[in-house]
């Protein structure tokens, strides 16, 4: 298993990098735990600041660990004219967490995408790697007990 050293030692560039190596440290944690900002800051020799600057920045970074299984619903411009903003609410609501948010069993994190290149079957929410397209609010609980 690699250690947090091992993709820090990987990512020293220059100039620093930050979102390369904040992104190479969610791809190994699957998150960017808070307790690491120090020691990426000293491997890029930049400050705390700026790290923590690019983390919150990027809505594709996390700073906690996320649920089993990632829902993310597609924003992109074809959802939204099919009404994704609708399908979020019924998400929000079966899994009563807002967006950003993991259910308090650990299950499934609600989650933001901008495209997820299923343009012609919108609105579209992949969760995992399984993109379901043309997904109704109704259709939300049938949806996720697959993934129960």
């Amino acid at each position: 298993m690699k250690t947090l050293d091992d993709v820090l030692e990987s990512c020293r560039t220059s100039p620093p990098n930050i979102l390369d190596t904040l992104l190479a440290v969610q791809g190994t944690f699957n998150y960017v735990p808070s307790s690491a900002l120090p020691a990426i800051a000293r491997a890029l020799t930049v400050t705390e600041a700026d790290v923590a600057g690019v983390l919150s920045y990027y809505p594709e970074l996390r700073a906690h660990p996320p649920g089993r299984h990632l829902i993310r619903v597609c924003t992109g411009e074809s959802c939204v004219a099919n009404h994704c903003g609708r399908l979020t609410e019924a998400l929000a609501e079966e899994l009563r967490v807002g967006m950003g948010a993991t259910t308090p069993d650990g299950r499934f994190t609600l989650e933001k995408i901008y495209c997820v290149g299923n343009c012609a079957v919108g609105p579209s929410v992949m969760i995992d790697e399984d993109v379901h397209g043309r997904v109704a609010p109704g259709e939300i609980r049938a949806l996720l007990a697959l993934y129960k």
